[in-house]
């Protein structure tokens, strides 16, 4: 890679910017219109589809089509319920955490803008010592200032309006970056980065690529899995986030252990197509770039699955972005870590040939 910047402050810029847009799962779109505008000088045309999936494409002409990945939802919650006396009861749209609800401000989406609301918790006097009741799904409750029921109404808020968390982007110590929705916008901002450097680096690629920001990740890779029926790629390599295990209370002999600022984590599983991975590994040694090492049981979790599962099987491959408190409003992962997932994509992308297949049974 030339001796350009990684991470510059037009792409921090969008990176800031785009975080701070809510992106709900099912409600994507608006974060999708701000990705597809910072990537317009780099590629030759887009794919969207019925819901929301956005594909910036490179050489849309070529036959054989790789795939790099990264999802655009955020986890969220639904009104669910809305009591008597005016108070908001919720279900999940995603992993969202009861247990970091109490004292968070939320938005509420309505067609008339956002309300903003609080997710009330009683006060510590009035709780009995020794028992008392943790947050939980059914007790947790968001607070918009209204009287009644009827109030609630008039105010735009019904039981179906989707709800997040304001949050918004800080770099900690000079080299973290912490906020919510990391997982997964972190890996739309990566994927956009290597086309950036592509197209300033003059690349001519023997092959499409796909640029592909998912959407509907977060309840089950259900974008990934609409998406590559349509580009239907002979590769893709996905990249989301994964779990730092140095903080409290993760124990390493469950999670493994990988940590911020140790590089970028490569999977093994059973989804990860073995030559793919070995051809990551091998460029990030070539490169000289940090890794760490994860195994997977079953399945990955990612949209790496809905990948390598399509279209009669698909050479597909993780590369993870470690991050701390994932599913919380202070998600955090280290500006090296970022730059060393995109230096690592966008060198891997250098080695792969027309036509490869990736067989097993191919030398």
């Amino acid at each position: 890679m030339s001796s350009k910047k990684i991470i510059t402050d037009k792409s921090l810029k969008f990176f800031e910017k785009y975080l701070n847009n809510a992106s709900p799962t099912g409600y994507e779109w608006e974060g999708q219109k701000i990705w597809m505008d910072y990537l317009k000088p780099y590629v030759d045309e887009f794919i969207t589809d019925t819901y929301g999936t956005a594909v910036a494409v490179i050489n849309p002409e070529a036959k054989y089509r790789v795939v790099i990945e990264g999802h655009s939802d955020e986890i969220s919650w639904y009104v669910n319920y809305i009591s008597d006396n005016g108070l908001l009861y919720v279900i999940r749209n995603g992993g969202s955490d009861h247990q970091i609800a109490p004292s968070k401000w939320v938005n509420i989406h309505t067609k008339n803008g956002i309300v903003k609301g609080v997710f009330g918790w009683p006060a510590i006097h009035t709780r009995r010592n020794g028992k008392e009741e943790p947050p939980k799904l059914d007790n947790i409750c968001i607070d918009i200032g209204a009287k009644d029921k009827e109030e609630v109404e008039k105010m735009g808020v019904h039981v179906g309006c989707v709800i997040t968390y304001p949050d918004e982007f800080h770099v900690l110590n000079k080299d973290k970056f912490v906020c919510r929705a990391l997982d997964n916008r972190a890996g739309g901002f990566m994927i956009a980065e290597v086309a950036r450097l592509l197209h300033e680096n003059k690349v001519k690629l023997p092959y499409g690529l796909y640029i592909t920001n998912s959407v509907q990740e977060e309840i089950g890779l259900r974008g990934a899995e609409m998406i590559t029926q349509t580009i239907k790629p002979n590769v893709a390599i996905v990249t989301d986030v994964t779990h730092d295990t140095s903080t409290p209370m993760i124990d390493k002999k469950v999670q493994g252990d990988t940590q911020i600022g140790k590089g970028p984590v490569i999977s093994y599983a059973p989804a990860v197509q073995q030559k793919l991975r070995e051809r990551i590994l091998e460029t990030a040694e070539a490169k000289k770039i940090p890794f760490q090492r994860s195994a997977s049981s079953r399945a990955t979790g990612t949209d790496t699955d809905a990948f390598a599962y399509s279209n009669g099987g698909v050479a597909s491959a993780l590369i993870s972005l470690p991050l701390r408190y994932m599913h919380t409003t202070v998600e955090t992962v280290h500006k090296e870590d970022v730059e060393n997932v995109i230096r690592l994509i966008y060198e891997t992308l250098l080695t792969i040939k027309d036509g490869e297949t990736f067989s097993y049974f191919e030398d």
